[in-house]
């Protein structure tokens, strides 16, 4: 084999020690879902067990698994839609917009998003309150939108400022409206930079553990919530865990895999 072919199989296997190293706390914590109580603390390690479902029995016996899993739907899902709802147009105004100080705002939209978390806590906390959202999915699902409507804005941004006003000033010359040409032509020729955003805000919302935390209450918190139960004061529950786990990682893992090819297209052609 010549040096190309050598440097290939090199790569290669460079690339699977890689997400070998980064998948097996997960593999590990999938694992521990399976194994008897008596496996999980075993010395030395064991790698062969007999399969139980006795943790997956503990967890439905102590918590209502399908509440959490409606909950961190309706947190993920209202708070993707609200974000781009806000920021599609936003970053498409901006875009088009001739102010010289388009840029500028694009990205001082992008620092809101760097902001860290419990600093915005504490007063959107007591905004709820008065308000009498606190203890609601709505009010994590509007602060969620806040973080990421701004990060939606930056992204389109850029996916619309590479679009080339020719597709709308033409459909504009056919009779359309500016309305029209936003929807019929700009939306469809940014495709995956929008499902690439859904995406991004869908994890952050799903993965968020501060905000549901303090904003909610027993029957409306999700199951990234539901996690901190498995740490106990003297020890943690590791089996619990790793069956909770499960439910808090899979169906995002599916919705992943589904748009995984749209999800890289729209990060590869929409910065700019």
């Amino acid at each position: 084999m010549n040096r190309t072919a050598y440097l290939d199989i090199a790569r290669k296997l460079f690339l699977v020690a890689m997400l070998a190293f980064f998948l097996l706390p997960f593999l590990w914590l999938a694992t521990t879902a399976y194994k008897p109580s008596g496996d999980i603390f075993s010395i030395p390690p064991r790698f062969t067990f007999s399969p139980t479902l006795d943790q997956f029995r503990t967890v439905f016996r102590l918590f209502d698994v399908w509440n959490l899993l409606k909950s961190s739907v309706i947190i993920a899902a209202g708070s993707v839609i609200l974000s781009l709802l806000l920021g599609v147009p936003a970053g498409y105004a901006l875009a088009r917009s001739k102010s010289r100080f388009a840029m500028a705002t694009a990205y001082f939209l992008m620092a809101i998003r760097m902001i860290p978390s419990v600093a915005a806590l504490i007063p959107f906390y007591m905004m709820m309150r008065d308000v009498g959202l606190l203890g609601t999915w709505m009010a994590v699902i509007l602060i969620n939108s806040m973080l990421n409507a701004a990060f939606v804005t930056w992204m389109m941004f850029s996916y619309f400022r590479g679009l080339p006003k020719e597709l709308e000033e033409a459909a504009l010359t056919d009779g359309c409206r500016q309305l029209g040409a936003f929807f019929k032509v700009a939306l469809p020729a940014v495709r995956a930079g929008i499902i690439a955003c859904v995406l991004l805000c869908l994890m952050f919302s799903w993965n968020d553990f501060l905000y549901p935390m303090f904003l909610t209450k027993l029957d409306t918190k999700p199951l990234s919530v539901a996690l901190l139960s498995a740490y106990g004061t003297k020890d943690i529950t590791w089996g619990t865990l790793g069956a909770l786990a499960h439910f808090s990682t899979i169906p995002i893992v599916i919705v992943v895999l589904f748009l995984n090819r749209y999800f890289v297209q729209g990060l590869t052609k929409g910065i700019h």
